[in-house]
C-alpha cells in the first residue's frame, strides 16, 4: 500500500478507462502547420525563416527571445507560407510560423552523442537548449533554465512525474508502458548534472503495471529507485508531489531548488534523453483525444503544428454533440473556443464532453462548510479568499496568502454550494501579478 502523498486533495473521477488501453498511434499531419512563438514560459522565439523560406523537419524555425525562451523547430519539411498572428488553444492572438507540409518528411541530419560519459555537463546543457525542451507537462518552462540552477551541488532529488493525476489523460501512462527506456535514459542525463542527487520515478498505485516496469528496469541502478504514491489528485503538481516524496515544503516564493528538488515530467525527461543521446529536438509529443464525446478515444503521437481539428477527425469526429471541448483535463485545463488551432510542446489532450456539468449548475451562497479548506492542498481557505476576490479586495487577498493558491480547482470540486472559487482567485492572482510589474 502506497502512502507518500500530501494533505488536502479530492478524488474526481478519472475517466481513463477510455483511452489507457489504446496503444500510440503516430498521426502525420496534413498540409498546414502552425507553430506559435510562444510555447513556453518567458519571452516568445524569434522567427529565424520568412515568407518563401524551404525548411526540413528538425530545422530551427525560430531562436530563443531571451535568457527564459525557448528555440522552435520544424517538425515536417515544406515551405514557409507565412509569418502572422493566430489565435491559439486559449483565444490569445500569438505570432506564429505557418508551414505548407510537402508531405516528404525530410530531415536535418542529426548529431547523436557516442554516449554520455562522453558529454560534459555543459554539453548536456547546451543539447538540452538547442533542442527548445520546455516542461512539457503544462507549464512550459525552459528546461535549460530550470537544470542550471545557481547551486547544483545542493541537489539531492530528481523526481520524474509519472504520476497523471489529472482526470482522463493517459499518454504519460501509455509513454511509461511502451518507452520506459527513454525516461530512464533521460534521468541519467540529469542526473549526471547533480552529483549529490538521487532520481525518483514517482508514480501513482492506480498504475501498478507501470510501477512494475519501471522497478524491474531500475534494478542494479543505485541512484534511481521508482516510489509508489497515493492516487489522489493534485499528487503531480509540483509542491505536492516534493512534499509527498521528500517531506520538503516550498510557497510561491521558492523554486524547486531552494528544497533541493527538481521536478520534470515524463515527457520532458523523454525530450531530455533525444536531445542529449540523439541530438533530436521536440518535434512531437503525445496527445489524448478522448471524453464521452469522441467517437474512439485514442492517444496519438503528434508533430507540433499540427490541428487539433485533424486529431478529432482521425478519433473518429465526435458521436455525440460536445458542450464542453477543453485543451489539457477537466481541472486545470481550458476551454477551447475552436478546435482548429495547433498542437504546441506543452499540449497535452483534448477533451470533449456531452455535457458542461460546471455553467449547468447555478451557484449559491457559501455554506461555511469548510470542505474548501480540507481540500486545499496549500492549506488556505478559499472561501474567504474568493469573496476577497470578488470584491476586489487585493490587499486582503495577498495579506491572506491567496498567491500561494496552486489554482488545482480542488476547492470548487468540492464546493457543495457550486462557487467558482478557483475562477475567482485566478483572476485575482493576475491582477496581482500586474500590478507588481507597473511602474511605481
Amino acid at each position: 500500500m502506497a502512502f507518500l502523498t500530501f494533505k488536502g486533495g479530492v478524488h474526481p473521477y478519472d475517466g481513463k478507462e477510455l483511452s489507457k488501453e489504446k496503444p500510440v498511434q503516430e498521426y502525420l499531419p496534413g498540409k498546414e502547420l502552425v507553430y506559435p512563438l510562444s510555447q513556453h514560459i518567458g519571452a516568445p522565439a524569434q522567427p529565424a525563416v520568412k515568407k518563401g523560406d524551404h525548411v526540413l523537419a528538425g530545422q530551427k524555425i525560430a531562436e530563443m527571445g531571451g535568457f527564459v525562451s525557448a528555440a522552435i523547430h520544424a517538425s515536417v519539411s515544406g515551405t514557409v507560407k507565412d509569418v502572422k498572428k493566430v489565435r491559439n488553444n486559449v483565444g490569445a492572438m500569438v505570432d506564429a510560423i505557418v508551414i505548407e507540409n510537402d508531405e516528404k518528411y525530410e530531415t536535418v541530419e542529426f548529431s547523436p552523442a557516442e554516449s554520455l560519459d562522453s558529454l560534459s555537463k555543459e554539453e548536456i546543457i547546451g543539447r538540452i537548449k538547442d533542442a527548445g525542451v520546455v516542461g512539457m507537462g503544462g507549464a512550459g518552462f525552459p528546461t535549460h533554465v530550470k537544470l542550471s540552477p545557481k547551486e547544483p551541488e545542493k541537489i539531492e532529488y530528481v523526481l520524474v512525474n509519472g504520476a497523471e493525476c489529472e482526470p482522463y489523460l493517459t499518454s504519460d501512462y501509455r509513454r511509461m508502458l511502451e518507452q520506459p527506456e527513454w525516461i530512464i535514459g533521460g534521468l541519467k542525463c540529469i542526473l549526471k548534472l547533480f552529483d549529490n542527487a538521487k532520481g525518483y520515478i514517482c508514480i501513482e498505485d492506480n498504475k501498478p503495471d507501470c510501477v512494475a516496469k519501471m522497478t524491474e528496469l531500475v534494478k542494479g541502478e543505485p541512484r534511481i529507485e521508482v516510489k509508489e504514491l497515493k492516487t489522489k489528485y493534485p499528487q503531480g503538481a509540483e509542491r505536492c508531489l516534493i512534499y509527498a516524496v521528500s517531506g520538503r515544503e516550498i510557497n510561491s516564493s521558492m523554486l524547486p531548488a531552494d528544497a533541493g528538488c527538481v521536478v520534470d515530467n515524463v515527457d520532458t525527461v523523454c525530450a531530455i534523453y533525444r536531445a542529449v543521446m540523439a541530438g533530436e529536438p521536440v518535434m512531437d509529443r503525445i496527445v489524448t483525444v478522448t471524453g464521452d464525446a469522441v467517437a474512439n478515444p485514442c492517444n496519438f503521437k503528434v508533430r507540433t503544428g499540427t490541428s487539433f481539428a485533424e486529431l478529432l477527425e482521425a478519433a473518429g469526429g465526435l458521436k455525440n454533440p460536445a458542450e464542453k471541448i477543453i485543451s489539457g483535463g477537466p481541472m486545470m485545463g481550458f476551454a477551447m473556443f475552436d478546435y482548429h488551432v495547433p498542437v504546441v510542446k506543452t499540449s497535452s489532450a483534448m477533451l470533449c464532453l456531452t455535457k458542461d456539468e460546471v455553467t449547468q449548475k447555478e451557484p449559491s451562497a457559501c455554506i461555511n462548510c469548510g470542505r474548501c479548506v480540507a481540500a486545499c492542498p496549500a492549506r488556505l481557505v478559499p472561501s474567504r479568499l474568493a469573496t476577497y476576490s470578488e470584491y476586489g479586495q487585493e490587499e486582503l487577498f495577498v495579506k491572506y496568502d491567496g498567491m500561494e493558491c496552486v489554482e488545482c480547482g480542488c476547492c470548487s470540486f468540492a464546493c457543495p454550494a457550486k462557487r467558482p472559487l478557483t475562477q475567482s482567485m485566478r483572476s485575482m492572482r493576475k491582477m496581482v501579478l500586474a500590478n507588481r510589474k507597473k511602474p511605481k
